[in-house]
């Protein structure tokens, strides 16, 4: 491990050294917009680069994966993936415009997650810059369907499908730099609706208003009582209903994510806000809705295995604190299938989620030279317990 990482200096200055190649990976790629469910024409650009980089196999599989292999030396070797999720929270169809200086990458989806993509596409060249063959067959992708709604479905389908053993998993996220996630919570993420019914609507005075009714889920929601242990939120980050200053809201809604290390705790919570939306629709004899839009189990990987103590001491060798947090990423389909993973962040950014999203291009080189120094040691066998 001493050797790989004595080389990061190195790396960082040959990574540096194709600066335009990952710029354009980045710039090309992400100008195309990716929706979740209409990933389609970012999926066909990201194959295409990856062939025009010479990468053994690469094709859209079945579901709507882009894939590529780069042959290892030893057929008998499990494979290492390394993963950034294609779609991005933007729901645009239109071509997107990135704008790039000499310090930073803005567009949107930049930042969530289309540099982390462009990254993948140019690892390649940075392999190859870096003289590196490895023993095993190295896959990249970049899974579909994977936000909200998507619920990692691209990920989930890959595997079950995947023909081979894999011996571990790299998660790209374009940001942020330190970050070092190995283990995801258990999680619901739901949304709430109410709807006035047509003949409910008509007058002005004593008509339900929608908006006061989801005040009340709202309101019962925050009067039930979580532990400090299992750690345990509910967090409401949407909320939108009505249509006119002046008229009573005839439709409103809440999104909410019910997080915990206990899958037991998010199941009991559920329940209740099940219960809380069934008891206020009899009281108001509305309609309102609950639905379930992903859910993820409670994984984790041992904070002292060696995958995760190989990447904190890349990152350290690099100057860069390791931070841990729960991730809600592809991360925790490996680990639940028992395959070692990591999510790793790849430079600094600002405004995620929005038009003026950015990420920073100088720290890009210390975040790329993670992946060589990890897959090296990954490739050696140094971070697993065989």
């Amino acid at each position: 491990m001493e050797e790989i990482l004595n080389q990061l200096p190195a790396f960082v200055e040959q990574i540096r050294d194709i600066r335009e190649i990952i710029i354009s990976n980045i710039v090309l790629i992400g100008q195309i917009p990716a929706p979740t469910f209409r990933e389609q024409r970012r999926a066909e650009r990201l194959v295409e680069r990856l062939a025009d980089f010479q990468v053994d196999d690469c094709a859209v599989d079945d579901f709507g994966n882009p894939v590529g292999i780069i042959r290892g030396r030893a057929s008998s070797k499990s494979a290492i993936f390394i993963v950034a999720h294609l779609d991005t929270f933007c729901e645009t169809t239109s071509d997107t415009l990135y704008t790039v200086t000499d310090k930073a990458i803005s567009g949107m989806g930049v930042s969530d997650n289309s540099a982390a993509v462009g990254v993948m596409a140019s690892l390649p060249e940075v392999f190859r810059r870096l003289g590196m063959v490895f023993e095993s067959d190295i896959v990249l992708v970049a899974p579909v369907h994977s936000l909200g709604p998507g619920n990692l479905k691209g990920i989930r389908q890959l595997l079950k499908t995947w023909p081979t053993p894999v011996r571990g998993a790299i998660c790209l996220e374009s940001v942020e730099l330190g970050r070092l996630n190995y283990y995801s919570d258990g999680m619901i993420r739901g949304e709430i609706s109410c709807s006035i019914a047509s003949e409910k609507k008509m007058g002005r005075h004593h008509q339900p208003n929608a908006i006061l009714i989801i005040h009340e889920v709202i309101h019962a929601i925050l009067k039930l009582r979580l532990p400090q242990k299992p750690r345990t939120q509910i967090v409401i980050g949407k909320i939108a209903g009505g249509f006119n200053h002046g008229q009573e809201a005839f439709d409103a809604s809440i999104g909410f994510e019910i997080r915990s290390d206990s899958d037991r705790m998010v199941k009991e919570l559920y329940r209740d806000i099940k219960d809380i939306v069934n008891g206020i629709n009899k009281t108001f004899a509305v309609d309102l809705k609950l639905a379930v839009i992903s859910h993820l189990n409670s994984t984790q990987l041992a904070y002292n295995h060696p995958l995760v103590k190989c990447a904190a001491r890349i990152l350290y060798r690099l100057g860069v604190e390791a931070v841990s947090e729960p991730s809600e990423t592809a991360l925790s389909i490996f680990l639940q299938k028992q395959i070692p993973a990591i999510t790793l962040g790849l430079t600094r950014g600002n405004h995620f989620h929005q038009d003026g999203a950015m990420v920073e291009i100088e720290p890009l080189f210390k975040g790329i030279a993670q992946i060589p120094a990890l897959v090296a040691a990954m490739d050696s066998g140094m971070c697993s317990h065989e």
